[in-house]
């Protein structure tokens, strides 16, 4: 089983106008509404590629109450989160179908008590117990501490459960520090962490700050791989244009599922840079069409070498 963490989980609202313009009312065309949060996003890619995922983290409120309807019955998802008393936020996008771009307004989150946290921590421990993996995704809710995922990546290593961490700013920084086997930042999170614009001496400098493999996600460029093994860049055959939200939670999916499949490196980088390209091509927000993916992951630009860390 592969375990997810999103302590800060979301109902996700899409809306679809034919044109977004600031300072006037919209006719929305088409509302999509599902379970969200990055650790969600990358249970459910997890789960389409026929993994067994556990979900935890905090859920409340009628918000929690619907996210968690949604999630019943979901194949090869099981819910494990833990019930708070405020209300699970709401993420709002909005598409402008004549150009494509996203704006997008996040809530910040119920505030979680000193109580809810420890509830969590016992929980996270006992599911870490049947875990062949676990990613730590996402921002913290108001209430949980800076270093709360240093910690969880701390339980982790001592229980032998190798475990991916995405996230940003000083949570990403002390989780760091804690020595996960894998982080995977954007370019501006990287940059953030380690004062460099320059990814191949940013995934350096994040190696020596205690992280043992990262893989920075470069946008339309793909990805880049600084490991123990080697080093690697992986691209999409050509450049797309589509929706890219959740295209960096697939690519998490991608890189655990290779991991738990104890697939080479080159092999993990190619199938996370194929689910992320499908993910953007697709037509809802964070899905992806197997049939896109299968047909591009045989084409994925790979370059690299080994022993190179």
């Amino acid at each position: 089983m592969i375990l997810t963490v999103t302590l800060n989980t979301a109902v996700d609202i899409t809306y679809r106008v034919r044109s977004l313009r600031p300072h006037t009312s919209h006719r929305v065309t088409e509302v999509t509404e599902r379970p969200g949060g990055k650790g969600l996003n990358v249970a459910r890619v997890l789960a389409a590629l026929g993994h067994r995922v556990t979900v935890t983290g905090f859920t409340g409120g009628a918000t929690g109450r619907s996210l968690q309807e949604q999630l019943t019955g979901s194949p090869g998802l099981v819910d494990a989160l833990v019930p708070v008393s405020g209300p699970t936020r709401r993420t709002i996008a909005v598409v402008d179908t004549a150009t494509g771009d996203t704006t997008q307004l996040n809530e910040p989150g119920p505030e979680i008590t000193p109580a809810e946290w420890a509830a969590f921590q016992e929980t996270y421990e006992y599911l870490l117990r049947s875990a062949s993996a676990v990613a730590l995704c996402g921002s913290l809710p108001p209430g949980v501490p800076v270093g709360a995922y240093a910690g969880l990546i701390r339980v982790a290593r001592a229980a032998a459960v190798p475990v991916l961490l995405d996230t940003s700013g000083e949570p990403l920084r002390r989780g760091v520090a804690a020595r996960p086997d894998i982080v995977k930042p954007n370019a501006d999170e990287l940059a953030e962490l380690t004062g460099s614009h320059e990814p191949l001496q940013a995934t350096r400098d994040a190696r020596r700050r205690g992280a043992h493999a990262v893989v920075a996600s470069l946008g339309a460029q793909g990805l880049l791989a600084h490991t123990p093994e080697g080093l690697w860049r992986a691209a999409p055959p050509h450049r797309v244009h589509g929706n890219p939200t959740g295209a960096g939670d697939s690519a998490v999916a991608g890189l655990l599922s290779g991991l738990v499949e104890h697939l080479p490196w080159p092999a993990r980088l190619t199938r996370a840079v194929a689910l992320s390209t499908a993910t953007v091509l697709a037509p809802v927000a964070g899905e992806f069409d197997r049939g896109v993916y299968e047909e591009l992951v045989e084409r994925v630009s790979l370059t690299g070498e080994t022993s190179a860390a």
